[in-house]
């Protein structure tokens, strides 16, 4: 009878012990960009909501994948989460010949978190203030045309294509690990033009630093109402992506459960709103069916567009 009484408590213990240690979230790309922003503004609330330490480590490289790898040989246990906007599960297995992970098989979706735009953006030195002054200049010297996204494979980087085989011209993909980087080199002057989300240039447009030349949405983006949708402008495309949180797979349920509630809790919080809509995003603060149906309905809906963009496959 001590026996089972003895069992019986050293398994009610262990979830109460697991809620004591720290909960580590990784990010796949650099400290400074809107993901990391984001990610950080959760980490604060869910310390509160759940009662035990929440920090965020950058695990930057590979489109992400170094990030997803790391969560997939992470024990599901409750400890480890990723935040990541959908490349790491919706183009890179288009994209990617071989993957470290299957995207489907090794992960736990846990929150949806929000929607974000895309921006076309140029540097102050690139001497186009429309995007068709753009289109010109690289049809006049193809120099113009080398640009950067966050990643090879990201969303940005195939709306990237898009737009360039709808206004003729050649654009050359230069690949950073991450935003931050690139918008670096972009505002230094080393780099002419980038494509990335609302978030990571709104606030360097506003203080006149770069210039966003066009957005990808279906209407204009709230935080930058003065630019242009790519439709506004006579270029029939328009997309938008968003981030999430993951957990290894076969995290129990109750598990899942625990986490996704303090993280849309965090996110439909009204500071963390207000400050991620100022950065461009759209919170939303999802569960785990939710994203599950999104994540599916995405890779299927990007599939045929990654393909007829005649991108090759990586590795």
């Amino acid at each position: 009878m001590r026996i089972a009484l003895l069992f019986a408590a050293l398994l009610l213990s262990a979830p109460a012990a697991a809620q004591d240690k720290t909960i580590k979230f990784i990010v796949g790309f650099p400290a400074g960009a809107g993901l990391d922003t984001m990610t950080r503004l959760v980490a604060d609330k869910m310390r509160v909501t759940l009662g035990q330490p929440v920090v965020v480590e950058n695990r930057p490289g590979a489109s992400g994948q170094i990030a997803m790898s790391a969560l997939k040989a992470a024990a599901p246990d409750g400890l480890t989460l990723v935040m990541t906007p959908l490349v790491t599960v919706v183009t890179a297995p288009h994209v990617f010949a071989k993957l470290p992970y299957d995207a489907f098989a090794d992960f736990t979706p846990v929150a949806h978190t929000a929607d974000f735009l895309f921006a076309f953006a140029v540097s102050a030195s690139t001497p186009a203030a429309s995007l068709q002054d753009y289109v010109a200049l690289v049809k006049k010297d193809r120099k113009y045309g080398n640009y950067a996204s966050a990643g090879t494979g990201s969303l940005p980087h195939f709306f990237s294509l898009l737009f360039a085989t709808t206004a003729g011209i050649d654009m050359n993909h230069i690949g950073y690990k991450g935003s931050a980087p690139a918008i670096t080199d972009l505002l230094g002057g080393q780099l002419g033009a980038f494509m990335g989300t609302v978030s990571d240039v709104a606030a360097q447009h506003k203080a006149g630093k770069l210039r966003v030349l066009a957005t990808s949405g279906a209407r204009r983006a709230r935080e930058l109402p003065e630019v242009p949708t790519f439709r506004e402008l006579g270029y029939a495309i328009e997309g938008a992506g968003w981030y999430a949180a993951y957990a290894p797979a076969k995290t129990p349920k109750e598990t899942v459960e625990r986490l996704a509630n303090a993280i849309i809790e965090a996110i439909k919080s009204p500071d963390v709103r207000e400050k991620l809509e100022a950065l461009g995003m759209e919170p939303t603060g999802l569960g785990p069916s939710q994203l599950a149906d999104i994540h599916k309905a995405d890779y299927n809906k990007w599939g045929p567009v990654i393909k007829a963009s005649g991108f090759k496959p990586e590795n």
